[in-house]
């Protein structure tokens, strides 16, 4: 299990790869946040500065990216029949339907990566 510590240095880290890969500065990430400086941006993908909730929901929004991407969790596959189970608002007879399509797929395209 991470530390909080490295949590936070991967957090960090997912920032600053996201604000690079736009070739925004830090400094301009500061401002949007409402910092005074870009040293607050330096710390925090350091990981020596905590980043808050609100502003990692903002970070998101700003940078174009998921949560769960400065999270570490996305990518990863969802079960589809978890996901028409939790679905209240389809009819069991068009989630069968959908199970089947998605069996079909897999038949289709050897199995691979769905699931």
């Amino acid at each position: 299990m991470k530390t909080t510590e490295d949590r936070y240095k991967f957090i960090g880290a997912k920032i600053r790869e996201a604000r690079e890969s736009l070739s925004m500065s830090q400094k301009s990430l500061a401002e949007v946040l409402g910092y005074e400086s870009a040293t607050a941006i330096s710390l925090i993908e350091s990981g020596e500065r905590k980043v808050k909730i609100e502003d990692l929901e903002k970070l998101a929004e700003v940078l174009k990216r998921s949560l769960e991407y400065f999270l570490g969790k996305e990518g990863k596959e969802i079960d589809i029949k978890v996901a028409l189970r939790a679905a209240k608002d389809i009819p069991d007879g068009d989630k069968k339907v959908i199970e089947r399509i998605i069996e079909l797929a897999k038949q289709r395209h050897g199995n691979r990566n769905t699931k």
